[in-house]
């Protein structure tokens, strides 16, 4: 079968100069029989789909910890919307469309209970630091499988600079750090409405004038901005006044929204608990599980009980706290 090697012909004739073309991957860390049917992207986007780390994603917080009602974001449903947004970047500017779903689909495998409320506590109580980007490779490259997911270099290289300072070698991966803040940004505005933390009027207006006056719209106007600016380019970025409006309209979120808004208000308690059950594991590793004390061979024991922490849905958290701290009913 040949299917394989037909997609890699496509790619070659159909994408643009600047894409990251399958065949060239930089490959992966341990050598494997290449697939009949499937490229080297496509195959670590399934394997990325398939794995336990991402459907945990579907109990992990977004932004609103343990909201009353079905519509809230979750962490899978932030990570399906990035990946939808990154795509259509890059179907239109002819990139890598594989190789961009697989990083969107595996940005935040790494990510933390209560989100970044854990991600902070973590950050503050585990000696190594914590950064869910890193996590996120940490997952894919070690703890999934108990070997990882053996995934090619570029896929993981997008993962790790999906956030903070750095840029990901390939368009691709540059693609899915804005599509990252795209969504987050538009659809953390529509939840907090829905939750009434803030009205639409509520918006910086010079925001709303340039980028729109509602979530889809301004997803919309973003999306074509970028393509714009990154027509024929080697690198992914917005117009300068695109780029100042989203700033600014993330740091009004800031503001209003993540930092010590009424949705926030159980924020405290949360991270208590990822606190406490931090300090309690560590000082009695015995309650770790089997299959994660075997990563004790391989990492110290800060780290393992970090990466079992982080590996925590919300609600598992919390079971596990009232475990350890909430006394049981005897019954006689």
């Amino acid at each position: 079968m040949a299917i394989r090697e037909d997609f890699e012909r496509l790619e070659e004739k159909l994408l643009s100069p600047f894409a990251q073309l399958s065949k060239n991957s930089k490959g992966r860390d341990i050598d494997e029989i290449k697939c009949d049917i499937r490229t080297d992207f496509q195959r670590d986007r399934d394997r990325i789909v398939y794995s336990k780390a991402f459907r945990r994603l579907k109990h992990k917080t977004q932004v609103f910890i343990s909201p009353e009602g079905d519509h809230y974001r979750t962490r899978l449903t932030h990570t399906l919307e990035v990946s939808q947004i990154a795509r259509t970047i890059a179907r239109c500017l002819r990139l890598n469309e594989d190789l961009t779903e697989a990083i969107a689909l595996g940005h935040d495998l790494g990510h933390t209970p209560f989100g970044h409320s854990g991600e902070n506590v973590l950050n503050s109580v585990c000696p190594h630091g914590f950064k869910h980007n890193e996590q996120s490779l940490r997952v894919v490259e070690i703890l999934e499988r108990e070997n990882g997911l053996n995934l090619t270099w570029e896929v993981r290289d997008g993962i790790k600079h999906h956030t903070g300072e750095g840029t990901a070698a390939t368009l691709e991966g540059q693609i899915v750090k804005f599509a990252d803040r795209i969504a987050y940004i538009n659809h953390d505005i529509e939840d907090a409405i829905r939750g009434s933390v803030i009205a639409e009027e509520d918006l910086p207006k010079e925001c709303v004038k340039i980028l729109g006056n509602k979530s889809s719209l301004r997803i919309n106007n973003m999306i074509l901005n970028i393509i714009e600016y990154s027509k024929e380019s080697n690198l992914i970025s917005m117009s300068k006044e695109f780029q100042a409006a989203t700033d600014e309209l993330r740091s009004f979120m800031f503001k209003h929204v993540y930092v010590g808004s009424v949705a926030k208000k159980e924020e405290i308690k949360a991270m208590n608990i990822v606190k406490e059950l931090y300090s309690s594991i560590r000082n009695s590793p015995e309650m770790l599980p089997p299959e994660t004390s075997k990563m004790l061979e391989k990492s110290d024991l800060d780290r393992v009980v970090c990466d079992y922490i982080a590996g925590m849905t919300d609600r598992y958290a919390v079971k596990k706290f009232n475990d350890i701290f909430v006394p049981a009913s005897w019954n006689y």
